[in-house]
């Protein structure tokens, strides 16, 4: 899969030397998720996954409490989904999830961050169809050949299942995502080093390492902007 799951998020958390950023990010998603539906995680499929993946973060319950509790408040306040698509050096891709409350802003911020560092934005459909919705779950404690046997009894499509350092990882569906968990679950297994809705590419590609510096610059702008969720690309970096 290309993909080193534990590196990438930790490259993400120590960004930022207190995480304000990503607890910040979380908890809109966590809000939005709530008012969605219901407020409880046991009756809110989504919220139920958005609070798994902030678990993997640590991020602090008193900013889950909150984001619920503004939600539970009735709190007019909006969010739209939006997705960007664009293009970097040598036949990069990357997807950009935003959650916002002024679309003009946010298309405007996007644009500029893909512009200013060497890349340019595409139209809806341009990437996406590079990439596959997936589900990712990383537990400790179990081989790969343990966690399959697992998987097969409790009848989850499991797509593929790598050993990552200490980790094993699995790869499905996105509508096995619930069911991974309660499998893991029954067995008491209920911390996971990786618990990720995402969206993976279907070829990586290299750069050469200039246009990898360039890159990278570009997607830790996107990744700094405030209405910036999530950011998918095709890149090998080494991680």
């Amino acid at each position: 899969m290309g993909r080193k799951w534990n590196n990438i998020k930790e490259k993400k958390a120590s960004k930022d030397s207190n995480t304000s950023r990503i607890y910040a990010k979380f908890g809109r998603e966590i809000y939005v998720a709530a008012k969605q539906g219901e407020p409880d995680p046991e009756s809110n499929r989504a919220l139920k996954i958005v609070l798994e993946r902030a678990k993997t973060y640590s991020v602090p319950k008193a900013i889950v409490d909150r984001a619920i509790e503004k939600a539970k408040g009735g709190s007019e306040e909006s969010y739209d989904e939006l997705r960007y698509e664009g293009f970097g050096p040598n036949g990069s891709m990357v997807i950009v999830d935003a959650l916002t409350n002024n679309v003009n802003r946010t298309a405007s911020d996007v644009r500029a961050a893909f512009g200013k560092n060497g890349g340019n934005m595409g139209v809806s459909g341009s990437v996406a169809y590079m990439f596959d919705a997936t589900a990712v779950i990383g537990i400790e404690g179990k081989t790969a050949d343990e966690v399959l046997e697992l998987l097969m009894e409790a009848d989850v499509d499991v797509r593929d299942i790598l050993e990552e350092d200490e980790s094993v990882i699995v790869y499905a569906e996105p509508d096995q995502f619930h069911a991974m968990q309660e499998a893991f679950k029954s067995v008491g297994i209920t911390d996971f080093t990786v618990a990720e809705l995402t969206m993976l590419a279907q070829n990586d590609v290299e750069i050469s390492e200039d246009d990898q510096v360039q890159f990278e610059k570009m997607i830790d702008a996107l990744e700094d902007l405030e209405d910036v969720q999530q950011v998918y690309h095709n890149v090998d970096l080494g991680e």
